[in-house]
């Protein structure tokens, strides 16, 4: 009697707290190629890195279930193994054939073209006295839901309402009306770029701006014999000066401020269609000339997109160098988690009054904003950080 060979099924592993589903984005190996248990058979892509989906067991890639660039939730069949009546022995499995299990089609959602809405004013790009969607029924809620949309994706629909109101009729115009562009969709990295800064937005943010001499500390780098990043200067500076007091890197929750266990900083590196915040912990506690090292490989793996989840949040405050653009001044948005972002700006040479030689002296300076939640903090106590950051950095050797 024929017997159908013994498979075991590839599933989508929980690759993190947070993480729900991830996309497929490369076959690392074949159907029809050995693979030993635990080697990467997938890679697949989350909102914060590439991650590579091991083989459970040794055997022979019978078939890849899941398509390339699609999303799967955890748990899902990716593909199966062809594994050996001994290994399966082993494994202690049933030599019943494992059925497939195919994840359910989603039910397409036909829009409909709604009557014409005349717009309230003319000759304006957003009605001047439209409230816009500040109230959202019942069933708008759910029909963004259905879509994936949220609030702000409606900052520029007119609405046709009651008080200027976005109705529902006014959302399927809108969607109708995005059908005639070219549509591409977002990356999953861009995806959570633009919700982390959606709900930061939800907070009162403010920045303070300091002119920051750099002469010092490009002295002391020019004499290192491994040369740190001028924003890892920054964020030992940062470090310590947190260190010192802890409670203006605190959250508020309710009516408490949550103090952080540790001197925990990340600093933003540009990956592909977004930004990843590699973290060093206890970055107080490290001296400058001990975190280079970690800090360069860290670089690299967020460049790769290949951060392990222990290198990334909890941080309590996050760096930004935007002066490697190029850009002198920029007002950087704090992460959800986090109360404090330390910009740093372009370094310039520029006229400084010299109080002893009674002259101006050329001195390299540049721009650091200092972004906070101000529920948290005021801008005296925000002003007082970022002065102390400069004077720090003003006295490397103390880095």
């Amino acid at each position: 009697m024929f017997q159908a060979p013994l498979k075991v099924p590839i599933i989508m592993p929980q690759l993190g707290e947070s993480i729900a589903e991830a996309t497929l984005v490369r076959l690392v190996i074949e159907p029809g190629s050995p693979v030993e248990a635990d080697a990467d058979v997938l890679e697949v892509e989350t909102n914060k890195a590439v991650m590579g989906v091991t083989a459970p067991c040794n055997g022979t890639i019978a078939e890849i279930t899941a398509e390339l660039d699609k999303s799967y939730p955890v748990g899902a069949v990716l593909g199966y193994i062809e594994i050996t009546p001994e290994e399966a022995k082993r494994l202690g499995i049933s030599e019943e054939p494992v059925k497939k299990t195919h994840e359910p089609r989603r039910p397409k959602v036909e829009i409909e073209a709604p009557s014409r809405v005349e717009p309230t004013v003319r000759g304006l790009p957003v009605p001047a006295h439209v409230g816009g969607a500040s109230y959202l029924s019942p069933r708008m809620k759910a029909r963004m839901a259905e879509l994936g949309m949220h609030a702000a994706d409606l900052a520029g629909i007119a609405g046709s309402g009651a008080g200027g109101r976005v109705t529902i009729e006014d959302l399927e115009r809108f969607l109708e009306d995005l059908e005639r562009n070219r549509i591409t969709p977002a990356s999953p990295m861009r995806v959570a770029v633009a919700d982390a800064m959606r709900r930061s937005w939800t907070r009162p943010l403010a920045t303070v701006v300091l002119p920051v001499k750099l002469d010092k500390m490009l002295a002391h780098r020019k004499a290192q014999a491994v040369k740190p990043g001028p924003a890892l200067y920054a964020l030992r500076a940062l470090a310590l000066a947190l260190g010192e007091q802890t409670a203006i890197a605190g959250r508020l929750v309710g009516e408490k401020i949550v103090h952080p266990r540790s001197v925990d900083i990340g600093f933003a590196v540009e990956a592909e269609d977004g930004v990843l915040v590699p973290v060093i912990r206890n970055a107080d506690q490290t001296r400058l000339a001990d975190l280079v090292e970690r800090y360069n490989r860290l670089v690299a793996l967020a460049r790769q997109r290949r951060l392990a989840a222990a290198e990334t949040g909890g941080s309590i405050a996050t760096i930004t160098n935007y002066g490697t653009f190029g850009l002198t001044l920029a007002t950087p948005i704090p992460l959800p988690e986090q109360t404090l972002l330390l910009g740093m700006g372009a370094g310039a040479v520029v006229p400084s009054w010299d109080a002893e030689k009674q002259a101006f002296v050329p001195v390299t300076e540049a721009m650091f904003t200092l972004s906070f939640d101000h529920r948290v903090l005021d801008g005296g106590a925000a002003g007082r950080l970022l002065t102390r950051i400069a004077g720090l950095l003003n006295t490397p050797e103390e880095l």
